[in-house]
């Protein structure tokens, strides 16, 4: 591994919030936004832990020697600065993802709220004990904007205007803005790739849930994996 150096790091501040005038913390920033930066924190903070790899220390590694002198064969400032910003990082870090939570909250409740009513069969169908974690994270991200007929999309059941809440192991945490499921598509031909959608029920106004199998491939007379065309939302 190259030596690695903290000069080569960023070390500014990582949360951007700002105060208002009576005192608390206030953040405007959207999910989005808070995603972006949980990623760029997470390869700084990555980016550091090489650099203490490099020198073969870790955060608890001595830096004097038996009689309280600092070693002289690691560069004990550098270390030093990396060990305090990985501190600072980390309860950045752990405000951010109490931000991300309480977005993914308010996300899931807007979702909901623009939903309507359950239909008369859903409602007298048993409740699923979905655990609300799941919930948030299974928020539809993407919608299928068109299906051609025949190909891989068509054949696994997907409609145009159902709205995708989970495409393998992407969701809307993680979907990368669709990116993450290309990288499905192309990893998993000829491979059974679970997806979850919504869809609304013909004629009842409310919606359904399913989840319908999907095999990536290539052979089936068409251009494409998939054969649909997926937007975000």
């Amino acid at each position: 591994m190259d030596d690695l150096d903290t000069s080569t790091v960023p070390s500014g501040p990582t949360t951007g919030a700002s105060t208002a005038s009576n005192g608390t913390a206030e953040d405007k920033r959207s999910l989005m936004d808070l995603m972006t930066e949980k990623t760029n924190m997470e390869a700084e903070l990555s980016t550091l832990g090489a650099i203490l790899d490099s020198h073969g220390v870790n955060m608890n590694t001595s830096l004097t020697t038996f009689d309280g002198y600092p070693r002289d064969d690691i560069p004990v400032a550098s270390i030093r600065l990396a060990r305090a910003r990985i501190i600072n990082l980390r309860n950045d870090y752990k405000a951010l993802m109490s931000m991300i939570e309480v977005g993914l909250h308010q996300r899931h409740a807007e979702y909901r709220a623009s939903q309507p009513p359950p239909s008369t069969a859903q409602l007298s169908s048993p409740a699923r004990n979905t655990p609300l974690g799941e919930g948030l994270v299974e928020t539809p991200f993407a919608r299928v904007d068109a299906v051609v007929p025949g190909g891989p999309a068509d054949q696994a059941g997907l409609k145009a205007g159902d709205k995708i809440r989970r495409f393998g192991d992407a969701t809307w945490v993680n979907h990368e803005n669709l990116a993450r499921l290309s990288d499905i598509v192309r990893k998993n031909q000829g491979t059974r790739v679970v997806v979850k959608v919504v869809r609304e029920s013909e004629g009842e106004g409310g919606t359904e849930e399913l989840e319908l199998i999907l095999v990536p491939r290539s052979n089936w007379g068409g251009r494409g994996l998939l054969a649909c065309y997926l937007l975000p939302l």
